[in-house]
């Protein structure tokens, strides 16, 4: 671990009664942080509890309504992102801020571009990116365009990208969110060599496991407030979870015997092709019956994005046939799959769950609008869309509270998804299909959501879920498809699934 480089003495970070303030909304109230050199401290909170908003103060992004900033000691007023990077601190957005069309080099160079003469030096800045990328582990390829490359890639770039302009602080937020299990061991490796090189890394994330693998300390923050701050090494998750929550939180999900009816989703020798016009679904088969959650296991890359682009009408197939409840939707359009019983939560919420500009209330209705009581004759019912907006926004938490009015887009990413959620289930369809539906959400908001896709599944409704969580996967399904290479290559009852087992035919090998 990366404590024993840390030096109890010598402060790199202390945030000091921090409050800020948005209009009437107390969004952070008083807190207080100290990180020290060398150190991994994670910030864990429920969604919208205030820690994005407290990090972008410590990044210049926001300004305090009142609280001082020191770094290694010394007050600093943070009025942009500008100070920030001259004090050494460099900041991975959630949702990065990549050039898709420039490679990896001219990305982590934008705007500090070395010259020779009057004109670019690529070959120098390229020189420069690999030796920082063979520095800390960073193993990347310098003339990759973004827009040919995994997250997990992007996520390095976004890190090389601070690390080039000298950050010896980094603060990472939520950055497993959109990872593969096996990409988030690679994160921790590398934040690792980075503490031991003497960084020190701020961790907003609300994951207990990934706070117990990487973290020194972990601050908690619940509804703006500062609640303590301990050492990772002498809590338990059950410990964080309840610090985060203010209550106990059950871990695991109880549902009653699966009763199963008829087959909802029937696909058969599925082809298709991904964004490179290679083919990567090869004949696959599945099926979903009413009153059934299954589950794809597998390593990202293997089909799923295609099946389920495919399946909700963003993605033609080259070969084969789906039907929902014996009507074909393969190769429709995804109001042909809404109007014939299919909704989805998304992969990507903000490209394809919301309309960012949009109010929540409107986010809400988005499949609806024309249907009573939201509409009459073509004019929208603003009454009957608020009560139904108010009445979603109480029932799935979304955070802040009256936010029925505000764009989608101001809203945390785990209250984005629970408005995504909250509209899908209330749907009503025939087949929900759900791609990574917990992500980044609270351990607090998962055993929410999984409740209402229990529920779901309950009501004779069938479930496609995909997540590359596979303790969601175990925990939720009554069956568990195994994708590899394009292909169901086995399915296991979800009550007998071993996770070394699933981990073995995941990466190809067959049950023992």
């Amino acid at each position: 671990m990366a404590r024993e480089y840390v030096d109890m003495n010598v402060p790199v970070i202390e945030m000091r009664n921090i409050v800020k303030k948005f209009g009437n909304f107390t969004a952070n109230d008083g807190i207080n942080l100290t990180v020290h050199k060398g150190e991994i401290h994670a910030i864990l909170g429920e969604n919208g509890a205030g820690k994005s908003t407290l990090m972008n103060q410590l990044y210049g992004l926001l300004r305090p309504t009142s609280g001082d900033i020191l770094v290694y000691g010394k007050k600093i007023e943070m009025n942009s992102p500008k100070d920030a990077i001259e004090a050494g601190i460099g900041m991975v957005h959630q949702h990065f801020m990549l050039v898709q069309p420039f490679t990896v080099t001219e990305n982590i160079v934008l705007g500090t571009e070395p010259l020779k003469g009057i004109k670019l030096d690529m070959a120098t800045a390229r020189k420069n990116v690999v030796e920082i990328s063979e520095k800390y582990g960073l193993s990347i390829d310098p003339d990759a365009k973004i827009e040919d490359i995994s997250v997990g890639m992007q996520q390095r770039v976004e890190i090389l990208k601070a690390l080039y302009r000298g950050a010896d602080i980094l603060i990472l937020d939520e950055p497993t969110s959109s990872l593969t299990p096996q990409e988030i061991v690679e994160l921790i490796d590398i934040m690792h060599n980075l503490t031991r090189d003497g960084k020190s890394i701020l961790l907003i994330t609300h994951k207990l496991k990934e706070i117990k693998a990487a973290a020194d300390f972990c601050s908690i923050i619940r509804a703006g407030k500062y609640i303590d701050t301990v050492d990772v090494e002498q809590v338990t998750e059950n410990d964080l979870a309840s610090m985060m929550v203010g209550r106990k939180v059950a871990f695991s999900v109880k549902k009653p015997p699966m009763e199963e009816g008829p087959v909802v989703l029937d696909v058969k020798d599925l082809h298709g092709m991904d964004y490179r016009g290679v083919e990567i679904l090869k004949g696959l088969n599945l099926q979903v019956h009413a009153g059934e959650i299954v589950g794809i296991a597998g390593i990202d890359g293997n089909g799923q994005t295609e099946l389920v682009e495919i399946l909700t009408g963003l993605r033609k197939g080259t070969k084969g046939e789906a039907t929902v409840n014996g009507v074909s939707i393969y190769n429709k359009t995804p109001r042909f799959g809404f109007n014939h019983g299919v909704s989805s939560i998304p992969a990507d919420r903000q490209k394809h769950g919301l309309l960012l500009d949009f109010s929540v209330e409107d986010n809400l209705i988005l499949q609806n609008f024309r249907e009573i009581p939201y509409a009459k004759k073509s004019i929208l019912q603003r009454r009957s869309i608020l009560k139904h907006a108010s009445e979603s926004v109480q029932q799935f938490d979304v955070r802040p509270d009256n936010c029925e009015k505000r764009a989608a887009g101001t809203l945390s990413g785990g209250n984005q998804q629970k408005v995504i959620i909250a509209r899908e289930v209330q749907n009503n369809k025939d087949l929900l299909i759900a791609v990574n539906p917990t992500r980044g959400l609270d351990v607090g908001a998962i055993e929410y959501v999984h409740k209402y896709i229990v529920e779901q599944r309950n009501k004779g409704k069938a479930v496609l879920l995909v997540s590359f969580e596979l303790d969601e996967i175990m925990s939720l399904s009554d069956n568990i498809d195994v994708i590899f290479d394009g292909r169901i290559v086995s399915r296991v009852p979800g009550a007998e699934a071993d996770e070394n087992e699933l981990g073995l035919m995941m990466a190809g090998g067959k049950k023992a």
